[in-house]
This record gives structure tokens, C-alpha cells and sequence, in this order.
């Protein structure tokens, strides 16, 4: 059976490349990582393209590539208001599928961030990634290939 979408993953810092790698084996599917040279191993499972050192090389690569069913693992959430709104699935690495609806929201929340480290206060990052993020992901990518493959 031909898969009818490409699954994409924003390598260059993806904490969650075994799970992915583990729960594509049941669909068939073969992912494309896409990271910076500055990445690269010659110890690779899957397809890999590497990109310029840029800093949104990567980013660019999937932007131009993804398009309407496909999906995207990434936890950039600038590039995932970009796709989502173009008709690809985007899910984090912490399990969480962004919408078209939620870009509002997270492009507000980017500027209000962006807005307080420009008067020097400084903001948190995000929370230490753990086993539950992981099984998260597992599940919501899992979900998400059920639903693209029919």
C-alpha cells in the first residue's frame, strides 16, 4: 500500500525520534527528518535531508515541502501556525495536535514573550521533558497515522 502522506520531523532538536521511528513501523511509513548539517551522523534509520546551518533552514525546508495532508512532528511553534493553517496535521513532541484554530492563541503568546524579553524580563522556558511527554507523543502520533492512513 502507498502511503498517501509524508510524515516530516523538525530533527535538529527532536527529543522524540525513537518514538517516532517505533510508531511508524505498523503504517509503513518512512519519515523524513529534516536538520541542519551541523547534525549530521552517519548512524541514520530513515531518510534524512540535511540543510544549511541557517537558522531556519530546516524550518524552510518543511514549509516548502509539506503540504496538504502530510504531517509535521515539530516543537516550533511559529512553523506550526504556518502548516497548520495550510492544511498539514502538526503535532509537538509533547503529544499536543495544533489546529488552525489554535494559532491565535500561540502567535499571541510568541508576541507577549517576545514583548517581555525586549523590556529585559526574562520568561521560563519550557518544563523539563519527561516519560509522560513521551508516552503522550506515542499515543497522539499513533492517533494521527490512524486517521491519515484511512
Amino acid at each position: 500500500m502507498v502511503n498517501k502522506f509524508t510524515l516530516y520531523v523538525d530533527a535538529d532538536a527532536c527529543p522524540v525520534k525513537k518514538e517516532i521511528m517505533d510508531s511508524v513501523k505498523s503504517f509503513g511509513v518512512q519519515p523524513v527528518f529534516v536538520a541542519s548539517y551541523a547534525s549530521f551522523s552517519p548512524d541514520r534509520q530513515s531518510t534524512w535531508v540535511f540543510v544549511d546551518q541557517e537558522k531556519e533552514a530546516a524550518d524552510l525546508y518543511i514549509l516548502n515541502h509539506a503540504g496538504p495532508g502530510d504531517a509535521v512532528v515539530t516543537q516550533d511553534m511559529g512553523l506550526a501556525s504556518l502548516l497548520a493553517c495550510r492544511g498539514v496535521s502538526v503535532l509537538s513532541d509533547r503529544g499536543k495536535e495544533i489546529a488552525e484554530r489554535d494559532i491565535p492563541e500561540i502567535l499571541n503568546r510568541r508576541y507577549l514573550s517576545r514583548k517581555s524579553l525586549a523590556t529585559g524580563r526574562r520568561i521560563r522556558g519550557p518544563k523539563p521533558f519527561t516519560e509522560k511527554d513521551r508516552k503522550n507523543f506515542s499515543v497522539a502520533l499513533t492517533n494521527l497515522l490512524c486517521r491519515l492512513d484511512h
